[in-house]
């Protein structure tokens, strides 16, 4: 009988069993950690645990990735090939500090994807878990929510601290300036996710509404009733039936320590607290603090009471002379400006004291040095130039400062400055391939750049261009425009670079310079005529950049004839006479897209116009590039470029017997 009963309730048993065998293959769904004291977790890249418990997914050093991976894939469905995607909640407390004083390199995702294996990501702006052929696709079927410092243009960021709701790609469906509801005021109250201070987030999804909640708080602080961000998405139409839960982060060119301290996750539950928890989260590094300048006279005050007069006198004479050794200028008005002030103590020991074999090149403004800050391992350029401490020089400081926040793929970051005596040192990210005019200009039969190389630059500076008179939060006049400060990466990209001339205007307002700077032969002629620079004269100098790197020719060349001496002059007469493909560098043969080089060479003739109003925006200059408008008929048009007194050649002979402008470089 009883053998009877319990065969009778086998299947029973089996319907209770094989449920539980399924759960266990593929996760519970639910996990908690209280730090990451050898706990199951999958890492890779950069991601490790630090004594202590903490988990660092970023370590400080520049253009590197770090993922952490709740190890068992979840079912996020709630039935095999079903429609409805389960309910879950995420949670987790995180702390970002920055290598360099306000220079946050990107930030921290929560990823819910088909794999863990994200070896083909990119950092920085990608955040460890894109890359450029796959970001935005629907077939890649990440959810994602972003913790970005860093404002990228190419995919609409709306500022350098912000959440984001992402699906498939870094164009976020839904995001917010970070901060967070405070319940007792009713007030929004912001957040830098860069502070330094922990902080925790909760991704909530509601499975049967499509709602996605996502809330940020100060850690130790009770879940705010009002999320940052919300939207309704159903991610039936994201996530796979079996998929990963985990953590990314990245690095751009300018290192940050990425830090986990708890995580959490539950499918169809809340996600288990931290701030109740009996468990103690682990604490954050402290953020160092800048040692003091001086130590040698804080230890020599109690000696010298109980020390000879010798010993004082040689205390005083190694101070005094260490003083004057990094000796900096330095007035009350620029504390406001501090996180963007090098010291020059610093530069000089990056540099190994400016040393001759660390000069990367030098011009009509300064001397420009390679050198290693030696705390964060960060390599940089100083440009050291001659400065007088006049009354402008409190706005031209302002503006140095406004142009660090500049981030574009195709400008160089301006990253601070330093003032010591009669200079003003400007430091930059170092470009490991240094400037393009050596490429343009180098010895040998055959060019270092092909034509593609060539047309990715000129498109890249172009795009650079775009962004600081459009797309940025002021104009920005570069007016100085040329090939020697056009800097190249280490994937042989132009990035626009020496913003030393620079001048910022808010949009709509009405640009006043009239002290005329720039280089001769890039010069607009109106430019020249009254000293205003606006947007056209950076479009005029980009044009003449545009021919001088299809021709391979300087903008002034004195191996042509007295009625050719300028480039632009040369390239109209032979497309005047319909034989303008002889402008393209002879040292390219003819390995070269011919629509793409009469493109470029027409389009350096339209933007180099001496009239500015018929110069076209940079906007219209990407859209003729990218094939995106049709490129004008110069032929049928008005436009014409003549050869009379008026022409650039007669504005250019007084500026270059003329010693007044001392704003005016020569050439490289």
């Amino acid at each position: 009988m009883c053998g009877v009963n319990c065969w009778s309730f086998l299947p029973f048993l089996l319907f209770l069993i094989i449920p539980n065998l399924s759960s266990f293959a593929s996760g519970y769904g639910q996990f908690s950690y209280y730090g990451f004291d050898n706990t199951n977790i999958s890492l890779d890249g950069a991601a490790e645990i630090l004594p202590g418990r903490l988990l660092q997914l970023t370590n400080g050093e520049a253009n590197i990735k770090g993922h952490a991976f709740y190890p068992a894939p979840l079912h996020f469905r709630k039935s095999p090939n079903g429609t409805v995607v389960e309910s879950f909640s995420a949670s987790f407390v995180f702390g970002i500090i920055p290598t360099q004083p306000a220079l946050s390199s990107e930030g921290i995702a929560f990823v819910i994807a088909p794999t863990k294996d994200f070896s083909d990501a990119l950092p920085a702006q990608y955040l460890g878990v894109f890359n450029n052929q796959n970001n935005g696709n629907p077939s890649n079927h990440i959810f994602s929510v972003e913790l970005d410092t860093v404002q990228n243009p190419e995919f609409q960021d709306i500022d350098a601290n912000h959440v984001g709701i992402n699906l498939h790609g870094l164009i976020s469906w839904q995001s917010s300036p970070a901060g967070f509801y405070d319940d007792s005021t009713g007030q929004t109250s912001n957040l830098s996710l860069a502070s330094g201070n922990a902080m925790q987030v909760w991704v909530d999804y509601d499975g049967e509404a499509g709602q996605i909640d996502v809330t940020l708080a100060p850690f130790k602080r009770n879940k705010p009733t009002k999320p940052l961000v919300s939207t309704s998405c159903n991610l039936s139409l994201v996530l796979t039936e079996v998929a990963y839960v985990g953590l990314s982060s990245a690095a751009g060119s300018v290192g940050s320590r990425h830090y986990i301290l708890g995580w959490s996750f539950n499918m169809n539950g809340q996600a288990a607290a931290f701030f109740t928890a009996e468990k103690e989260l682990p604490d954050l590094p402290r953020v160092p603090r800048k040692a003091a300048r001086n130590k040698v006279l804080q230890v020599s005050v109690p000696i010298a009471t109980a020390t000879s007069v010798f010993l004082v006198g040689l205390v005083v004479f190694l101070v005094a002379r260490r003083r004057l050794q990094y000796a900096e200028v330095q007035e009350d008005w620029e504390v406001e400006f501090g996180p963007h002030r090098f010291s020059f103590k610093d530069l000089f020991r990056a540099t190994e004291g400016f040393k001759n074999r660390y000069l990367l090149g030098r011009g009509g403004f300064g001397r420009v040095y390679k050198g290693v800050l030696q705390k964060s391992k960060l390599e940089i350029a100083v440009k050291r130039v001659s400065h007088e401490s006049t009354q402008g020089i409190r706005e031209f400081i302002a503006e140095i400062v406004s142009i660090g926040r500049l981030r574009h793929r195709n400008v160089v970051q301006l990253l601070g400055y330093c003032r010591r005596k009669g200079e003003l040192l400007l430091v930059y990210d170092y470009m490991p391939n240094g400037s393009l005019d050596r490429y343009l200009y180098g010895h040998g039969d055959r060019p270092s750049l092909d034509w593609m190389q060539r047309f990715r630059i000129i498109r890249g500076v172009a795009s650079g261009l775009l962004y600081l008179h459009g797309e940025w939060e002021q104009v920005v006049i570069h007016r100085d425009v040329k090939a020697s400060n056009v800097l190249l990466d280490e994937d042989m990209n132009g990035r626009l670079g020496d913003f030393g001339l620079a001048r910022l205007y808010d949009h709509g307002t009405d640009m006043q310079t009239t002290h005329l700077v720039g280089t001769i032969g890039y010069l607009a002629p109106e430019l020249i005529r009254t000293g205003k620079a606006s947007p056209f004269t950076d479009v005029f100098a980009f044009g003449i950049f545009a021919l001088e790197v299809a021709c391979g020719r300087r903008p002034i060349d004195h191996r042509m004839n007295s009625n050719q001496l300028l480039l632009v002059d040369w390239v109209f007469d032979l497309w005047r006479n319909g034989s303008i493909i002889e402008a393209m560098d002879s040292r390219l043969l003819t390995n070269y897209d011919v629509d793409e080089a009469c493109l470029v060479l027409k389009l350096g003739l339209l933007c180099s116009h001496e009239s500015a109003t018929a110069r076209p925006s940079m906007w219209h200059v990407m859209q003729y590039l990218n094939r995106d408008l049709p490129f004008p008929d110069l032929s049928s048009s008005e436009w014409v470029r003549s050869q009379r007194a008026d022409s650039p050649v007669a504005y250019y002979q007084p500026v270059v017997s003329s010693g007044t402008m001392s704003g005016l470089s020569g050439g490289r």
